[in-house]
C-alpha cells in the first residue's frame, strides 16, 4: 500500500510540473497512469540503454521508484501526454526518425529541463 502511495505522489509531482507547460491543448490525464518497476525489461537487448520506458498509461522503470529522479518521471509522463494526443504519430516517428533526435524525445527532455 505504501508503494502505491509513493507511486501516486510521484505521478502527481510530475503532473504538477507538466501542467506549467502548454505543449498540448489539454493537460496530461493521470487517472490510469501506473509506474511499474520492471528490471527484467531493461536486460533485453534494445532496452538496455533506457532508464524508463512509456507504453500507453504505463511508465516502466529500471530502478525502484525511490531510486528514480523526478526528472525521469516527468520525462516519461510527457510521453504519456504525447501518447494521449497523438499516439500513432508518436509511435511511428520512432521508426522513421530514430531515437536521439526524435522530436518527441527532444520535447520530453525539454519538459524535464524547463520545469526543474
Amino acid at each position: 500500500m505504501a508503494r502505491r502511495a509513493e507511486e501516486i505522489a510521484a505521478i502527481r509531482r510530475a503532473k504538477e510540473r507538466l501542467d506549467r507547460l502548454d505543449f498540448y491543448p489539454e493537460p496530461v490525464r493521470i487517472d490510469r497512469v501506473r509506474i511499474l518497476h520492471t528490471p527484467w525489461l531493461f536486460r533485453i537487448p534494445g532496452f538496455r540503454r533506457f532508464r524508463g520506458y512509456e507504453v500507453g498509461p504505463l511508465i516502466l522503470i529500471r530502478r525502484p521508484l525511490n531510486e528514480v529522479s523526478d526528472d525521469l518521471i516527468v520525462h516519461e509522463l510527457c510521453h504519456v501526454w504525447q501518447d494521449q494526443h497523438r499516439r500513432w504519430r508518436m509511435w511511428l516517428s520512432y521508426l522513421y526518425r530514430g531515437y536521439r533526435n526524435n522530436p518527441h524525445e527532444v520535447e520530453a527532455r525539454r519538459a524535464a529541463a524547463e520545469t526543474r
